[in-house]
């Protein structure tokens, strides 16, 4: 079983372990000595203010396997998985924990193509990881210092994935729409900006001067309803309100009227403009089991069909690939269109594709989704002291049980572990709101007394 990989790379703590320095060295040493002497390889990084030691030392130890690094600073994940493919990097590395607290931090891996890793090919590394942590003597990563220049990085290149960017919309006309962007003092702070300039797009932009501890604090997808707030405090300025997490490879929005819009809507919306210009491929969209059931009923008005795939955008992607399917995506606003053939989700282009809709069609976003008509749903999250399977949780069991018994065809039931964190997400949908947050209570309760934080209760 891999004990380093999540659904998102290596992530946890910064300065624990996996991402002490000397973990984190033998990272580079063996994704470096996997790739072999001479190849190339691209990192870039979040804002946070571990970032920056963790690059060099990621650095240091791609170049004792004698890898030559170069570093884009601070950008997107998407946008190094576009560089890493366009500039062919044999790799690309992103040094970022997304939406988690700035305490926290993670490595994810692309490779020469600019997807990320598999599985499989994830735990083949960790094993060599493992093998190059007990190589290093203790203490021994503090001297060693990478020789490539991690910060600010090479300019050019953010730019490139600026116009790259900018260029899916040339032809739009964005003269009668403003927007107010939250960049969640990450990574896009130094990406949107440039990106809604070359646009010529109007836009005020808020949290956007990251000082390495406020990534995400209080602002960006994970509160998109500050910036829905701010919307409806001054009716009429802006058409739109963009949210974007840590790393920016996902967006949430805000209608004119200040409601919040998720990335279930913009699937739909996305759907319907694909399909009318025929580029939805198998009329088909991939969402996550966490979709609501609100999508799939619009979307089977509108004769397409929807499947789901495990939660995670890596998960969603694998699924297209099988498929065919050129529209993916899960509700927490990770969006790929891989008729653009993207590789990854990317917020910036979410945002712009939104804006152009709304731009060629005239409408404003709230009339463009107005007839799905969601299920209410709740997410409620447990912090656990250990993932324990919940076939070994008997009052949890139970309390799953009765909530599918009661709910048949008529809501769904969702009880699964974060794959990033150490937390329980319980989503229950429901025609009632009340049967919703009974059994959405009566589930995380159990769930809490077996294994939560705080809770000495074995279960």
């Amino acid at each position: 079983m891999r004990q380093l990989f999540g659904t998102d790379g290596i992530r946890g703590v910064a300065g624990e372990y996996p991402l002490d320095q000397r973990t984190v060295l033998a990272v580079g040493r063996a994704v470096g000595q996997r790739l072999g002497p001479g190849t190339h390889v691209v990192i870039g990084q979040d804002t946070r203010e571990s970032s920056a030691w963790i690059s060099s030392a990621l650095a240091a130890g791609l170049e004792s396997a004698e890898v030559n690094v170069v570093s884009a600073g601070v950008i997107t994940t998407p946008g190094i998985a576009y560089l890493t493919r366009a500039n062919r990097f044999s790799a690309g590395v992103v040094i970022s924990a997304s939406h988690n607290p700035w305490q926290d931090n993670g490595i994810k891996v692309f490779g020469a193509d600019g997807f990320k890793l598999s599985d499989e090919l994830e735990h083949e590394i960790e094993a060599d990881i493992f093998a190059h942590i007990e190589q290093l003597a203790e203490g021994a990563s503090h001297t060693v210092v990478s020789t490539s220049e991690m910060l600010p990085g090479r300019g050019p290149l953010r730019e490139q994935y600026a116009r790259w960017l900018a260029d899916f919309v040339r032809a739009a006309d964005f003269s009668k729409l403003r927007v107010l962007v939250d960049c969640a003092n990450g990574a896009a702070s130094t990406v949107a900006p440039l990106v809604f300039q070359l646009c010529e797009i109007a836009a005020d932009f808020l949290h956007i001067e990251p000082n390495g501890r406020n990534i995400n604090d209080g602002c960006g997808a994970l509160y998109p309803e500050h910036v829905a707030q701010a919307m409806a405090a001054i009716p009429g300025k802006y058409n739109l309100g963009i949210t974007f997490d840590g790393d920016a490879d996902r967006a949430l929005f805000s209608d004119a009227s200040g409601q919040v819009v998720n990335g279930d809507a913009v699937l739909l919306l996305a759907a319907r403009d694909m399909t009318a210009h025929g580029r939805l491929a198998k009329n088909t969209v991939v969402a996550t089991t966490m979709s609501n059931m609100g999508l799939e009923a619009a979307l089977k008005r509108t004769g397409i069909s929807m499947l789901r795939a495990p939660v995670g955008d890596k998960y969603v992607l694998e699924q297209m690939l099988k498929t065919g399917a050129t529209l993916g995506g899960e509700q927490s606003g990770h969006i790929l269109f891989r008729d653009l053939d993207t590789t990854t989700g990317d917020g910036i282009l979410t945002a712009l594709r939104v804006l152009e809709i709304i731009a060629r069609t005239g409408k404003p976003l709230d009339a463009l989704i107005a007839d799905m008509k969601v299920f209410p749903q709740e997410i409620k999250n447990v912090h656990v002291r250990e993932k324990k399977p919940f076939e070994q949780l008997p009052e949890v069991m139970r309390a799953i049980r009765a909530a599918e018994s009661e709910l048949n065809s008529n809501g769904r039931v969702i009880v699964r572990y974060s794959g990033t964190e150490k937390l329980a997400r319980v989503m229950i949908e429901a025609e009632a709101e009340e049967i919703m947050r009974r059994h959405t209570d009566a589930i995380a309760n159990a769930i809490q007394q077996a294994i939560g934080v705080g809770n000495k209760n074995q279960g």
